[in-house]
């Protein structure tokens, strides 16, 4: 379920006058790590990648967010009042409903269909996380590269992805010389075509 469909007719209503609604351009940082979560970022156009960063400045990717969906972390950071523990930067020019933690709560109680979209959000989030944690463990590096190639691919609705070696490793966490090296095997073996800050899937 995403928030697009949902049918209670007060409930889209709510979400479609809303004042919290905000444009964010491309790499803005609308959530960071160790900050008190004040809003719920509603994803309602282009799409948002969640990220955990490491005290050495190393990021590694978590999840994109894509339109009807929502930040599983920030919710539950939000209404635990803690701070957040991910990092979200919009990955592509982003709408996105700013939703107030007093809004969230009383949600909850007024609306099912949210508690219901919580609560899939969570078991979604918790699936992908699962397969980023089995990828870093058990699958090759060559596997985990085509997975994100796939996972932009999928995001974006085409083959040809504008993205370079070192996006690519800051997001798998790992060198841009493995992921070069790996790359260029890959192309090998017929499955991309490498051009400059551009990778086409076959």
């Amino acid at each position: 379920m995403n928030i697009h469909e949902i049918l209670d007719p007060d409930f889209k209503k709510e979400i479609a006058g809303s004042r919290d609604l905000k444009l964010f351009p491309a790499g803005t940082v609308i959530l960071d790590i160790d900050s008190y979560v004040n809003y719920i970022p509603l994803v309602m156009s282009g799409s948002v990648k969640v990220v955990r960063t490491e005290e050495d400045g190393r990021e590694i990717l978590l999840y994109y967010l894509t339109p009807g969906e929502s930040c599983i972390s920030s919710i539950l950071s939000g209404l635990t009042q803690d701070t957040s523990k991910v990092k979200a930067i919009v990955e592509e020019d982003a709408e996105i409903l700013m939703l107030s933690l007093v809004k969230a709560k009383e949600w909850l109680t007024k609306y099912p269909e949210w508690s219901t979209f919580v609560f899939e959000l969570y078991h979604k989030r918790f699936e992908d996380l699962v397969t980023m944690v089995n990828s870093i463990a058990f699958q090759k590096v060559d596997a985990r590269i085509l997975y994100l190639l796939n996972q932009k691919s999928q995001l974006y609705k085409s083959k040809e992805l504008n993205v370079t070696h070192q996006q690519l490793a800051d997001e798998l966490g790992i060198t841009r010389e493995a992921v070069s090296r790996v790359l260029k095997q890959i192309e090998t073996d017929g499955k991309i075509k490498l051009s400059r800050n551009k990778i086409t899937l076959l």
